[in-house]
């Protein structure tokens, strides 16, 4: 659907009048475009570390137009500021108030990431303190940025070199992270080339997306075919016309089917099998709501809405990891939601099926540390997609604007982050759970 709003505020006079009234003014948001620029300007590196040095030598590798410094009145694309040696809180002060003098030179849509070690893994207090510092600085930031500028944080395990950061890294600096923002990514591994084909990552695999007939789904399985992927597209035979029409339009084949029956994952994996031989990556997309409070929740509702969206992929998944067809660099990407995160008014069954999504991420995740398979999640926040465009006016506009970027986001959004994890660069990422939701309030 489209926000009239910020169309009307981006053109003319009246954004003048909008800002003259202290009315939000969402900015057009900087996308991925291929054969663009990865950032609008000269990217700046702060840190004195040697991990900084070697960050800005792997960015300059990448042909980016590298500072160490900012230059007066110079606009930038882009600020890295690299905060993994940080012993104790005092050490804060100098990169992050030198970061604070160089915002005001930042381009529309540019990007501010802090790479960060996690707080959890030290038993030094002042250590941790100083690291979990980085999250509220960052998250702060993010609500202080206008013009579609974003903040988001790498998280790097300890013991994992500043290379591991690199595939993340050119995520949250590009126009596929349009509407991650105020987000931490955690980070593993040895490394990984970073330089892949940014316009083909996912050439020669086969995704399967379920819940494919429509809206997000629809879009995920578009973005995953532009990447290069073979796409099976999955819904149920009721919406079998307009699987077939996506299947068509991206070059994929369809499979209709019920993700809640029991030999749903067998024929999923037969059908891959058959034509391809394996599966490299499975989105989990299918999803419904049947919305109702509590006091008025019967079990239809419940049970159906938690057999959709939870079981059936705890089932999927057990099929999944037990089978030789799944990719021994497999990937798994589930749709969370930011109401599993925050809760939601008349949504207790939809909320729990979409925590509880979290928590099989989470769980695992760890089962699959080390051995080249990953599981993470992506929760979106407020989509403009048909569902959204039901809502009362109002109540759509309030949500829209509840967020640092002051919109909703779109379903493509939702499909750059689910590719970004599908692709080789994100191998150290897993168990993670990334919201989709321009920082919105709900769930902060």
């Amino acid at each position: 659907m489209t926000d009239k709003y910020l169309n009307l505020v981006n053109s003319g006079p009246a954004g003048k009048i909008a800002r003259k009234l202290g009315l939000p003014k969402p900015a057009v948001l900087r996308r991925y475009r291929r054969g663009a620029p990865l950032v609008p300007g000269p990217l700046l590196v702060l840190g004195s570390s040697p991990a900084a040095d070697s960050l800005a030598t792997e960015l300059l590798g990448w042909d980016q137009d590298v500072r160490r410094h900012a230059r007066p009145g110079e606009k930038l694309g882009a600020i890295v500021v690299v905060l993994e040696n940080l012993t104790e809180p005092g050490e804060l002060a100098a990169p992050i108030l030198e970061l604070g003098q160089a915002l005001r030179q930042l381009e529309r849509g540019g990007r501010i990431v802090a790479v960060s070690r996690p707080a959890r893994e030290t038993a030094n207090p002042a250590e941790a303190a100083a690291r979990q510092g980085v999250d509220g600085i960052v998250r702060s930031i993010g609500r202080e940025l206008r013009a579609g500028a974003t903040a988001n944080g790498i998280v790097l395990r300890d013991g994992a070199p500043i290379s591991a950061a690199a595939g993340t890294l050119r995520f949250l600096l590009s126009g596929k992270s349009a509407f991650v923002n105020g987000q931490f990514i955690t980070v593993g591994g040895t490394g990984q080339d970073a330089t892949q084909d940014e316009d083909r990552p996912l050439h020669g695999q086969t995704a399967v997306v379920t819940g494919a007939a429509r809206g997000i789904g629809a879009e995920i399985a578009a973005v995953l075919s532009r990447d290069g992927a073979s796409v099976v597209v999955v819904d149920v035979p009721a919406a079998g016309e307009q699987l077939a029409a996506v299947a068509n339009r991206i070059g994929g084949t369809a499979l209709q089917l019920d993700i809640t029956a029991d030999d749903a994952a067998a024929r999923i994996l037969d059908q891959v099998q058959q034509r391809s031989g394996s599966l490299d990556l499975l989105v989990h997309n299918a999803g419904i709501t049947r919305d109702k409070l509590l006091a008025n929740m019967d079990s239809a509702r419940w049970d159906s809405v938690l057999a959709v969206n939870l079981a059936s992929q705890l089932r999927v998944n057990e099929a999944l990891l037990a089978s030789d067809v799944f990719a021994a660099s497999g990937r798994i990407v589930c749709l969370a939601s930011t109401s599993g995160i925050a809760g939601n008014r008349g949504q207790s069954n939809y909320a729990a099926s979409k925590a509880g999504v979290i928590g099989m991420v989470r769980s695992t995740g760890s089962t699959l540390e080390g051995t080249g398979r990953t599981i993470n999640a992506v929760a979106p926040g407020f989509i403009e997609t048909e569902m959204t465009a039901r809502m009362p006016f109002a109540t759509r506009e309030v949500a829209r604007r509840l967020s640092s970027l002051q919109q909703g986001g779109q379903p493509i959004d939702v499909a750059e982050t689910i590719a970004f994890l599908a692709s080789p660069v994100a191998a150290g990422v897993n168990g993670e759970v990334v919201r989709v939701c321009g920082q919105s309030l709900v769930g902060a």
